[in-house]
């Protein structure tokens, strides 16, 4: 499976984006995480189906109604086994 690791940056922290991720990762079949960073941006790392894992970076371009993206960046992680599920982090 793909894996990728995604920094959003902009008004992200506060307007429930960890948990819209989350929701949106799940409905892609996506396992990974959410977190809050100290600087004020999300750390969100999906893995699966590679087509999924763009549609993913497609939705997080916008993130959830109250936020605003001002900044998004993708590493590609390669091949990676994570634990199943999607997980909201500190």
């Amino acid at each position: 499976m793909k894996a990728a690791r995604f920094i959003v940056r902009g008004m992200v922290q506060g307007v429930f984006f960890r948990a819209s991720a989350r929701e949106h990762a799940l409905t892609l079949r996506l396992d990974g995480h959410a977190r809050n960073l100290g600087d004020g941006s999300v750390e969100v790392v999906v893995q699966g189906n590679a087509a999924a894992i763009d549609r993913m970076e497609t939705w997080l371009h916008d993130g959830p109604p109250a936020a605003e993206v001002t900044e998004l960046y993708r590493e590609d992680l390669g091949v990676h086994d994570m634990p199943a599920g999607f997980h909201i982090l500190g």
